[in-house]
């Protein structure tokens, strides 16, 4: 019996999702659920560099730092007409253990066109203002950019000084 692995490529199937999931938005004017952050799971992992955990229930990805590993959580948001107002990252894992959190961007065609990274405390920092926020760890598109470094674009791939080793 020939196993789905041998079948089927795991990136293969990540461009059918991806189409998929614009074709499902041109018919329905509504994105297909849960397809985003599979898609942008597997472009964080491969344009950074990352291993995706198996266990997601507190970081979704490690990467190799100077000193050890790095626990990455990865947010997805898709970005219709080019509006940020209103969009809101997922929740975010407050208590869970990790060091940083990745907003992976999207346009209508669910490709990836900037990636940005904050650090734990960049996050925690700046959720402390408010905290009604803070106990449901919810920022902003917008105010998550504005504390975050942009680590990768479409037009030139990672930026090595910014995404720290």
């Amino acid at each position: 019996m020939t196993s789905p692995t041998s079948l089927y490529s795991v990136d293969k199937l990540i461009e059918q999702a991806r189409q998929l999931a614009v074709d499902f938005k041109k018919m329905t004017g509504k994105p297909l659920p849960g397809v985003s952050n599979e898609v942008a799971g597997n472009d964080v992992a491969k344009f950074l560099g990352l291993e995706l955990s198996e266990d997601r229930s507190g970081f979704d990805a490690k990467r190799v730092l100077s000193v050890g590993l790095g626990k990455v959580q990865i947010k997805a948001r898709t970005i219709f007409n080019n509006n940020y107002h209103g969009q809101r990252l997922g929740q975010l894992k407050l208590d869970k253990e990790w060091d940083s959190v990745v907003l992976i961007l999207m346009n209508e065609e669910y490709q990836a066109f900037e990636i940005f990274e904050a650090t734990r405390d960049d996050v925690f920092d700046n959720l402390s203002d408010n905290s009604s926020r803070m106990k449901r760890g919810a920022m902003s598109v917008a105010k998550f950019r504005d504390i975050a470094t942009l680590v990768w674009t479409i037009e030139d791939g990672l930026d090595a000084s910014a995404w720290r080793v």
